[in-house]
């Protein structure tokens, strides 16, 4: 009997592909798709729901690694499918590999109906969706805008369009604030207008309109600058000319906002899912773990990350905000940063219009423990954390270092391992699961130790 088929790609690169286009050099363009590439083993997380799963990704994934899932969230059947060639638009790669086209087809054939998901809705995606149909194909896009709204993605999604969106929403809704700032554009203005906020408040946040992992955002605080303009703007001059993406987009300078740590991290947050009918749902909320330099790490989930007063107000601004986004068409999946001010104030800060660094986490922690599980398990979770050198582990000798501290469907707690591919960088990508935040931070702890013996 025939069902439902789910086709998931990889497109992270997509989403950013201008800021990519722009980068200083070739080998800092393709350093940046090799690195977005090697996170599409995380991504199968994302699909932990699904028995059968067809994924491609741009490069193989570790077999261990696929067996360790297959295992973990009980997968019948899971097809890997990797196109010959891997520019970073995989969708544009696909159409050019007639072997997947051919088993595309073949896929859709033997369904009911065959569904396309994707980690960004980008204008790659929806012309592959295009062509697909072209062919006789028929294609379910639950988490994708129609054509005619697919400007939502990069406008919503971007760093000015958001701030446009805060700036008229600010009279209807007051809880909608953002920290002080403007839109500008080109090198020299931008190196004014920031030199000027930074004398004035000891700090400033320079943002490219839509960067990636950290890149596109500079931070200045306190002493980082000199305390005369003339010096200061230079400074900030010579910064914007190391990347040719700061004279290409739109740029924000914002007021550095000290945030307060006690509250989520300094950095709440919340994501939500628009559905194709365009109902909105509240996925979670949680504590974001950013570091120094703002780029974000992981995040901290469960009924206790976060004050229930401000669970409640970013709950109440996200929804605000995804009326808007369903009203203009978007349909999919989004959240929205927010920073505790140690003013006492809650400032929205980005939103990111796709799927975020915490979704697979929610997907896995849903599978797990159910759609309650925010009641039932305290979830820590690190995308990048940094391997001590020297230590250099395989994927089967990490699994066989952190036996002790794994996951167990027993006990209910331990480390999920969300990624093989970032090994060979020294990173580790984790889950963690514990009764509460202080058993998770305790079997983190432990997991640490056994990675540094």
């Amino acid at each position: 009997m025939k069902k439902e088929k789910v086709v998931r790609i990889f497109n992270l690169s997509e989403d950013v592909w201008p800021f990519i286009r722009e980068m200083g050099s070739d080998s800092e363009r393709m350093a940046e798709i090799t690195e977005n590439a090697s996170l599409a083993d995380r991504d199968l997380f994302t699909e932990a729901k699904e028995s059968e799963l067809t994924f491609i990704c741009p490069r193989p994934i570790d077999p261990d690694f696929v067996e360790y899932f297959k295992e973990m969230f009980h997968v019948k059947d899971l097809t890997i499918l990797n196109p010959k060639n891997h520019s970073g638009k995989i969708c544009e790669d696909i159409l050019e590999d007639k072997k997947i086209l051919n088993k595309l087809v073949e896929i859709a054939n033997g369904a009911n109906k065959l569904t396309l998901v994707s980690y960004s809705a980008s204008s790659y995606f929806l012309k592959l969706v295009r062509k697909l149909k072209k062919m006789g194909l028929t294609i379910y896009t639950p988490i994708t805008p129609e054509d005619k709204s697919s400007w939502t993605v990069n406008f919503y999604g971007s760093k000015s369009g958001f701030r446009q969106f805060a700036q008229v929403s600010s009279a209807t809704e007051p809880d909608f604030k953002m920290p002080d700032g403007v839109i500008c554009s080109g090198i020299f203005d931008t190196a004014k207008i920031a030199a000027n906020k930074y004398i004035k408040e000891d700090g400033v946040v320079i943002k490219t309109n839509k960067g990636h992992s950290g890149a596109g955002v500079l931070i200045y605080r306190k002493d980082d600058l000199p305390k005369t303009f003339r010096a200061c703007e230079r400074a900030i001059r010579k910064d914007l000319k190391k990347d040719t993406y700061w004279s290409k987009f739109p740029i924000v300078v914002e007021s550095l906002i000290k945030s307060d740590a006690k509250i989520g991290g300094g950095f709440p947050n919340a994501e939500f899912i628009i559905r194709k009918n365009g109902s909105i749902e509240l996925l979670y909320f949680c504590g974001m773990r950013v570091n120094k330099k703002g780029i974000f790490m992981g995040v901290e989930i469960g009924e206790s990350a976060l004050p229930k007063r401000i669970a409640a107000r970013i709950v109440d601004t996200g929804y605000y905000i995804g009326e808007q986004y369903a009203k203009d068409g978007y349909r999919g999946y989004f959240d929205i940063d927010f920073i505790a001010g140690k003013d006492g104030e809650i400032y929205a800060n980005e939103s990111n219009v796709r799927l975020t660094g915490g979704t697979h986490v929610y997907r896995t922690a849903q599978e797990l423990f159910g759609s309650d599980f925010m009641r039932k398990t305290y979830v820590l979770s690190h995308n990048s954390y940094n391997i001590p050198l020297g230590k250099n582990y395989s994927f089967p000798l990490l699994i066989k270092k952190l036996k002790p501290v794994l996951f167990d469907r027993k006990r209910k707690e331990g480390v999920v391992i969300a990624s093989a591919s970032l090994l060979a960088q020294n990173k580790l990508a984790y889950i963690i699961f514990g009764v509460n935040k202080r058993s998770a931070l305790a079997i983190e702890s432990e997991m640490e130790k056994l990675i540094n013996d």
